[in-house]
């Protein structure tokens, strides 16, 4: 099997398990005019899948798999289209992050445990700026909910992302450290 094969089975091995921790890992916030905004750590697998397949691979893992969890869960579906951008860009911005830091060579754990976090709070950091803004102007502009309703939404959404991020900048760091060892050997190596 080519690498590149390989690559699109892990990614796709990872997208279903950002799939399976949002769906069921979550806890659900109503919010208003009909939509949610949810606590859960999904957002640390997308950081682990750039980690073990790059920026590219990593983030389209991430976005696929949380996308498909909007689409088909009626509270998030109308999420679906800013859920692929924001979550590509988490896992485009922390594999980034990840590569110029070396993180797949370091065999120190303080050196991992730096690495991976410097790494984790990039691309979740930005999500916790990005997150509430496009999601004022998405639902605003795109999906026509008054500018006031968009307002107390994004408020709840960056309560929420910032939560979410705080939590998963340490899950994906401990899932980092319990797994690298014996996952690295096993992906295709870059090309």
């Amino acid at each position: 099997m080519n690498v590149k094969t390989r690559k699109l089975v892990y990614a796709a091995m990872f997208a279903v398990i950002n799939y399976v921790a949002f769906t069921y890992g979550k806890i659900t916030i109503p919010v208003t005019a009909g939509t949610s905004t949810a606590i859960h750590i999904a957002n640390a697998v997308v950081v682990l899948s750039s980690w073990f397949l790059g920026p590219l691979y990593g983030g389209l893992a991430g976005a696929i798999g949380l996308s498909i969890a909007d689409v088909l869960d009626p509270r998030y579906i109308t999420s679906a289209p800013k859920t692929f951008l924001l979550k590509f860009l988490i896992g485009f911005i922390s594999g980034t992050v990840a590569k110029q830091f070396h993180l797949k060579d370091k065999t120190d754990r303080k050196e991992i445990i730096g690495a991976a976090t410097v790494s984790a709070i990039a691309g979740l950091g930005f999500n916790v700026l990005a997150d509430p803004i496009v999601g004022y102007f998405y639902r605003n502009y795109i999906l026509g909910i008054p500018q006031e309703a968009a307002k107390i939404i994004a408020t709840w959404v960056a309560g929420t992302t910032a939560i979410n991020a705080v939590a998963c900048v340490f899950v994906s760091v401990i899932l980092y450290l319990a797994l690298y060892k014996s996952f690295l050997p096993r992906l295709p190596k870059d090309e």
